[in-house]
């Protein structure tokens, strides 16, 4: 279901699919995986049912690499009057090959109603973007993005360029950061999330790494938002400082509706 989220640069997870399969490095260690087939493993385990009785959600009866649609979650975000922030798909990836055409459109229609909200898609399926993204008819309310981990992938940024062109805002996460970035072109980019991999076996970034970011955002007027860090055992820590300062900044095309969220809060 739509629910609230701790995650810092949104309100709420919207998932109308959920299943992924892993493409690149930084999905080697995905928290959405390592959950699904931990519920995976009980739902097969326990044949669908807790042992206090109650129903196991029924996505569960599938591994995570199975990419499923959820219609009945289609209209969540009608119900909820309250405007907020939706990270889309959390638990999957918009752009992944086994989600229809017309499953994209129908997402994107429930964005298009829902225009009191803010919806965030995130993807690493760069190559579908690029081809599929100039074709659709990009609501006024949503952002587009893509994930960049290392320099491998950085073309990635082209594909944001070319399928989210008529976006409102087209943003980078670089998180799981695991390596620095030199290669990346922020030319049409308009936010930036940056964050360490965190968990068991968690892959360590460097300041450095983020400082750099941080340095050519400023110098382009891109808002940077530093995410999280993670200690030597791969605890996560929010909120970091990186030489004194907090960096948690917004794309100024939604400062208003951000402060309304916040004042409604």
């Amino acid at each position: 279901m739509a629910g609230k989220t701790s995650i810092a640069w949104t309100n709420r997870t919207w998932n109308p699919l959920t299943g992924c399969t892993r493409v690149t490095a930084g999905c080697d260690h995905c928290y959405a995986f390592a959950w699904h087939d931990k519920m995976y493993a009980a739902y097969v385990r326990n044949t669908g049912i807790w042992p206090n009785g109650q129903t196991i959600p029924e996505q569960y009866a599938m591994p995570f690499s199975q990419v499923q649609l959820l219609p009945k979650r289609l209209d969540e975000p009608l119900h909820i009057k309250e405007p907020s922030m939706f990270f889309v798909n959390s638990m999957g990836d918009f752009f992944h090959h086994d989600v229809p055409v017309e499953y994209i459109h129908q997402m994107l229609d429930v964005m298009r109603q829902a225009h009191w909200h803010t919806f965030q898609i995130l993807t690493k399926r760069a190559g579908r973007l690029r081809h599929l993204g100039p074709q659709l008819d990009w609501p006024s309310n949503v952002w587009v993005g893509v994930s960049i981990e290392n320099d491998l992938v950085v073309g990635r940024a082209d594909a944001l360029r070319i399928g989210a062109a008529k976006a409102a805002v087209r943003f980078i996460s670089a998180e799981p950061l695991l390596g620095p970035l030199p290669s990346l072109n922020l030319d049409g980019v308009d936010w930036l999330i940056v964050g360490a991999e965190s968990g068991a076996g968690a892959r360590r970034m460097q300041d450095a790494w983020v400082r750099d970011l941080i340095n050519r955002c400023i110098m382009r007027g891109i808002p940077p938002f530093f995410k999280q860090r993670a200690d030597s055992k791969g605890h996560k820590l929010e909120h970091p400082l990186l030489d004194g300062v907090v960096w948690e900044e917004f794309p100024a095309i939604n400062c208003q509706a951000r402060d309304e969220l916040e004042q409604g809060a």
